[in-house]
């Protein structure tokens, strides 16, 4: 049993969501709180027992950022942020997976009650991902992370705002990675230390829609490499990573000489998922094969271990995260156990195997 508690300012968020979560088997909500204040006396008490917090961004007393901050140097558990979807909301969020939130529910300003019934199974896996969270291995990346120097010069940044990328040169290979739980993080770790020559990336991060925009911006701003958003139509460039947008799938499809991005918006959920990894990796090995690399992060469940596996019979080389460096190892060790991963790696090595990659 997963002993849940839950963090929002407003008392018909703390009944409903309370009784959204209650209606899984495996979750308990133990406990709810109007605010960070009352939270903390909660999880300090000794006759309560805390395995996940969902975590409201806007109260009063002490907004949720504040709060997630010194939860996570004084005593670390798994978080689920609450947030809006409005445009701060998303800043905000961001903030919150750099502080060490494990995952990020969107909800509306207005007509919660439906939105909580039509998204419970994705709050229950939320949740159930939460607390299979390897926190020792989250706070060590988000540390390293936190002190890890930007590798974008001024000179990079101004080529980046007057051309849109730093180098005009597809590539005939190229480079896909999935990620879940704690990929926000594992992705910056990564990205962070690639230099403009890489061969270019897409990427599927399983994320609501309105945050990928603002994930691939500050990505943007600290990476020597060229980060954004996926649409429709994008040339996949050399020095550049293309994230899926939130809410549709990702395909790449060949275009004369040039591999493009193909957002599909007329697909339903894959594994549960929308972007799906193995939506992604499927449309790689058909139209890349051997001239592919594919990485599986960290993540709960299943997604991209089948599509991984399809990759490597196609003759493209596929490597999953490690355990060891994995802050949910669901994901990767699927693909592990399928026979899908031609490297099982820590995230130094994958950085390694990235860079040698190219034509």
């Amino acid at each position: 049993m997963i002993n849940v508690l839950v963090v929002d300012d407003s008392a018909f968020v703390r009944e409903f969501l309370s009784k959204i979560i209650s209606e899984d088997k495996e979750l308990n909500v133990v406990a709810t709180s109007q605010d960070p204040y009352k939270a903390v006396e909660i999880i300090n008490s000794k006759t309560t027992k805390i395995d996940v917090i969902t975590l409201d961004l806007e109260m009063p007393r002490m907004d949720g950022l504040t709060f997630l901050e010194k939860l996570m140097a004084q005593k670390p558990m798994p978080v689920v942020v609450c947030s809006s979807i409005a445009e701060e909301g998303s800043e905000n969020a961001m903030k919150a997976l750099e502080l060490g939130a494990v995952e990020v529910i969107t909800k509306p300003k207005m007509g919660l009650r439906d939105f909580f019934e039509e998204e419970k199974f994705r709050i229950h896996d939320a949740i159930k991902s939460a607390a299979r969270t390897n926190m020792s291995i989250l706070r060590s990346s988000v540390k390293r992370v936190k002190n890890m120097p930007s590798t974008t010069s001024s000179s990079a940044q101004t080529i980046k705002s007057s051309s849109g990328y730093l180098l005009a040169r597809t590539t005939n290979k190229l480079i896909a990675i999935g990620a879940s739980t704690g990929g926000t993080i594992a992705l910056r770790e990564v990205l962070i230390r690639l230099p403009k020559t890489t061969t270019g990336i897409i990427i599927t991060q399983h994320m609501p829609e309105g945050f990928t925009k603002s994930f691939a911006e500050n990505l943007n701003n600290e990476c020597e490499i060229e980060v954004m958003e996926s649409d429709d139509n994008l040339k996949v460039m050399m020095g550049t990573a293309m994230i899926a947008k939130g809410n549709t799938h990702l395909e790449i499809v060949r275009s004369g000489a040039y591999f493009v991005s193909k957002v599909v918006r007329d697909k339903g959920l894959v594994n549960r998922h929308r972007p799906s990894v193995d939506v992604m990796f499927d449309s790689v090995a058909q139209n890349v094969g051997k001239n592919a690399l594919a990485i599986l992060l960290t993540g709960m469940g299943k997604d991209g271990a089948i599509g991984l596996k399809t990759i490597k019979d196609a003759g493209g080389t596929t490597i999953a995260q490690n355990e060891a460096s994995c802050v949910v190892y669901g994901m990767p060790k699927a693909a592990v156990e399928l026979g899908a991963a031609d490297y099982v790696l820590d995230l130094n090595d994958i950085v390694k195997k990235i860079i040698e990659f190219h034509d």
